[in-house]
């Protein structure tokens, strides 16, 4: 390979693993190898904050199975960045941060911007290192796509101090090999687990996106029909079940831990597979589950299984290779698929703005619809009339930052230019990150967006009124700190001024205008939706 500086060979290396986006925000200390990005076969995609660059690589991780490339700058732009890393890693998004550095020359000096890059990432990222010889660099950065990509995916970090960028190198620039995972835990380890959860009267699977990660969304169905057991999503935010399945019995909160025990206590057989439990902000710290319960925990990530409750038997397998020697074993024990019950007629819900808009976007869907959701306390709508069923179709929101909706949504469409894609968020949550709009209409990236606006933190409300009951407190006004009204944001407005065309919803009559226009526009398009 022929002698050219670090910065020069980095892309090389981008365009050997196929990459063909950085999401990034730039500073002066990265400006050597940006100025090579016009010519480089890797587009850079410029946020105008690090939070943004974060959060619409995880979209675009996710969408397309791949790793997803951001930059950042020095300790500052690292900072503004975290709080998204921090979403990437609860969810095992592939991510690889680059954060610029002046140089190594500069240690001792103490300079402006100098921080220990490093240790600021590790709590936030699966893998966290630094470059100090330009020999190394193309070997870093096949150690980070790695180190992102196995199984259990992570962000990882390297830093790139300037002066080693600018130094010579002749490594080659090779594609990056990700080892293989697809192990299947032993025979006669699956048929203890079939043999387990065959004892049980009251079986119960709880899944998460360990499955859509392995692909196993037919295996995990298949055994639940053998098992006939309900299924219920943990940390669940893909299609890891299609959700119209007469099985498939909702979400566990992630608030609190008394929802996740009123699911589970009645349960003799339980089968974990693809989560960790329980996921909860103010989880129980007692064992939610019976004492006689016999649990079987299915996980590649071995660290999760039996890490907060006991298990009888944890498998650190593929869970598709897994789940399907399982289902094999079971119906070799003479297990059958029973016939499914219907489900429940849900009651009719009450005719909201959210509920008759999204009423009138399934109406309305193409075929190729895919979405976002950001929209927390207003996403009852969207699983009742957009339910999501095929994998690749549905994000949400994971890991408890705010503000992935709108870039979260623009990194989908970036990884599946064939889908019609929509971010759902609430006002709160997208000005967090509004500045992706500007993003969108500099790049003409051709997605919608609706904000859920009612003008309130209400998940807040909703939280501390759950507070308010277990602290034995009589029901009063809401803090004004939750109120977002004064002054009310005209967002459709402030997206016409990012370049995003945009409408605001106030009336019924509107909604039918609001989303053919949604699904139509060529190019980016907001919808404020008020929903209250």
């Amino acid at each position: 390979m022929p002698a050219r500086p670090g910065k020069a060979a980095l892309f090389e290396q981008l365009a050997a693993d196929g990459i063909t986006h950085m999401f990034g925000n730039p500073g002066t200390v990265e400006q050597g190898f940006l100025d090579l990005t016009d010519s480089s076969a890797t587009e850079y995609v410029l946020t105008l904050h690090e939070g943004v660059a974060v959060a619409m690589a995880d979209g675009y991780a996710r969408a397309a199975q791949r790793p997803a490339v951001v930059q950042l700058h020095s300790g500052v732009g690292l900072g503004n960045g975290i709080g998204l890393l921090y979403q990437a890693k609860r969810g095992g998004s592939p991510l690889v941060t680059l954060v610029g550095e002046a140089g190594v020359r500069y240690d001792a000096m103490d300079a402006q911007m100098a921080a220990d890059l490093v240790a600021m990432a590790e709590p936030v990222t699966k893998y966290a290192t630094r470059v100090v010889d330009p020999g190394s660099v193309l070997r870093v950065l096949r150690r980070a796509v790695k180190i992102a990509m196995t199984p259990p995916r992570g962000p990882v970090l390297v830093v790139l101090p300037a002066d080693v960028l600018d130094q010579i190198t002749t490594e080659d620039a090779v594609p990056t090999v990700v080892p293989s995972t697809r192990t299947a835990a032993e025979p006669s380890e699956v048929a203890r687990a079939a043999q387990l959860l065959r004892e049980g009267e009251h079986p119960l699977i709880l899944m998460g996106d360990g499955v859509a990660a392995s692909a196993a969304q037919r295996e995990l169905t298949d055994v639940a029909e053998l098992l006939g057991a309900p299924v219920w999503g943990v940390n669940h935010s893909e299609v890891n079940m299609d959700t119209t399945h007469p099985l498939y019995a909702g979400q566990l909160g992630h608030m609190f831990g008394e929802d996740s025990a009123a699911v589970v206590r009645d349960a003799d057989s339980v089968l974990i597979v693809g989560t960790y439990v329980f996921p909860e902000v103010f989880p129980r710290l007692d064992n939610p589950f019976r004492k006689d319960a016999r649990i079987v925990h299915v996980d590649l990530d071995s660290y999760e299984i039996a890490k907060n409750h006991p298990v009888d038997l944890g498998l650190a397998a593929d869970p598709k290779l897994t789940l399907a020697a399982l289902a094999a074993e079971l119906r070799a024990r003479g297990a059958v698929p029973a016939a499914a019950s219907p489900r429940p007629v849900p009651a009719a819900a009450p005719d909201t703005p959210m509920e008759h808009f999204a009423r009138e976007l399934a109406r309305q869907a193409p075929e190729h619809l895919a979405y976002f959701d950001e929209a927390l306390t207003a996403s009852g709508p969207l699983a009742r009339h957009l339910p999501p069923r095929v994998p690749g179709r549905f994000l949400q929101t994971r890991g408890g930052s705010l503000g992935v909706g709108i870039p979260g949504a623009l990194g989908m469409k970036l990884a599946r230019p064939d889908l019609r894609v929509i971010g759902f968020t609430g006002d709160g949550g997208s000005m967090y990150t509004i500045q992706a709009l500007w993003t969108a209409a500099r790049h003409q990236i051709g997605a919608g967006f609706v904000i859920c606006n009612n003008r309130r933190y209400r998940l807040l409300d909703l939280n501390i009124e759950q507070y308010w009951r277990e602290q034995g407190l009589e029901p009063h006004a809401h803090p004004a700190a939750f109120d977002l009204s004064r002054p009310d944001i005209r967002f459709a407005d402030l997206a016409r001024s990012l370049g995003v065309e945009g409408m605001r919803v106030e009336r019924p009559e509107q909604v039918e205008c609001a989303v053919r226009r949604l699904l139509t526009h060529d190019g980016p398009f907001l919808v404020d939706l008020i929903t209250e």
